[in-house]
């Protein structure tokens, strides 16, 4: 496996850790009532541990592997002097610096009381999200135009991930026997919702005229082919979005039970959809925007 290959996968399994951790809880946190929040934190404690863990040996191998690819291979992911050269005289050791600082705080959640699970994992696992865009193609601009573009970036990063993160509780959720407590958590995610999409989809229209100037219509280039497929999954997931709300959601709250597998069913759907587009962020984040 190339340093290349390798960053693609800390990347994956790093974005796919930090969306868990951001959504999921900050939906748990805001959105759905105390009691059966604590109950989905329950089940969903050892598998926040794991995605924590993940989260920070992630960002940790990621510099080497930086080296790795700014330099010749794997020698110099493996060279003292290379990866501190990086560290200190790149944007890329910059913006790792900070993403170092938010994954120890991230590491601080491990420990939190039961009580305080939700808001202390979504807060620092945010700020580890966020810290992404520094890294992204938002540093190709200086000056205004480049803090513009990493603030929207931040916005793109932090939506998407409240949207697809929030998907796995809200599956676990509908589950539970409690109708009245699952309707209004039901609820307040599709309300929720509605912001986070429409967020991804403006920030993600000026990311892409940012970076591209124009929409990703030439297939002959690889960023341009994978950015494309990027945004027809996304666009797959609204449509099942609206479909589960304008629908669903509706005969749900009247105590339809078919209503509830619909809505599972369409849930885990956007989910492998969803993992689908973390995958391609992974790997065209890596390569350069022609």
């Amino acid at each position: 496996m190339s340093p290349e290959a390798a960053l693609i996968a800390c990347r994956f399994l790093h974005n796919t850790s930090a969306i868990l951790l951001w959504g999921g809880f900050a939906y748990l946190w805001m959105c759905v009532p105390e009691k059966l929040a604590g109950d989905i934190v329950q089940q969903l404690n050892p598998l926040r541990v794991v995605a924590i863990g993940i989260a920070v040996a992630t960002t940790l191998v990621a510099l080497p592997l930086e080296a790795g690819v700014i330099g010749n291979g794997w020698a110099d992911a493996l060279d003292a002097s290379v990866i501190q050269a990086v560290l200190y005289e790149t944007t890329v050791g910059k913006a790792w610096q900070l993403q170092v600082l938010a994954a120890l705080l991230l590491l601080l959640a491990v420990v939190l009381p039961a009580r305080q699970r939700p808001m202390g994992t979504a807060i620092t696992s945010g700020l580890l999200l966020a810290s992404l865009a520094l890294i992204g193609h938002a540093a190709m601009h200086e000056g205004r135009q480049g803090l513009f573009h990493r603030l929207n970036d931040i916005v793109h990063v932090l939506s998407g991930g409240a949207w697809l993160g929030a998907l796995l509780p809200l599956t676990l959720i509908l589950k539970k026997p409690d109708a009245s407590e699952n309707r209004l958590a039901l609820m307040r995610f599709s309300s929720v919702g509605h912001i986070a999409v429409a967020l991804v989809v403006a920030s993600g229209v000026i990311n892409t005229l940012f970076i591209l100037g124009h929409l990703p219509t030439d297939w002959s280039s690889p960023y341009q082919a994978m950015l494309a497929v990027k945004i027809t999954l996304v666009g797959a997931m609204t449509a099942l979005a609206l479909v589960n709300r304008y629908r669903f959601v509706p005969m749900a709250t009247m105590n339809q039970p078919h209503a509830l597998r619909a809505i599972r069913r369409g849930t885990v759907i956007e989910i492998v959809l969803g993992v689908l587009v973390i995958c391609l962020i992974s790997w065209f984040g890596t390569l350069e925007p022609v």
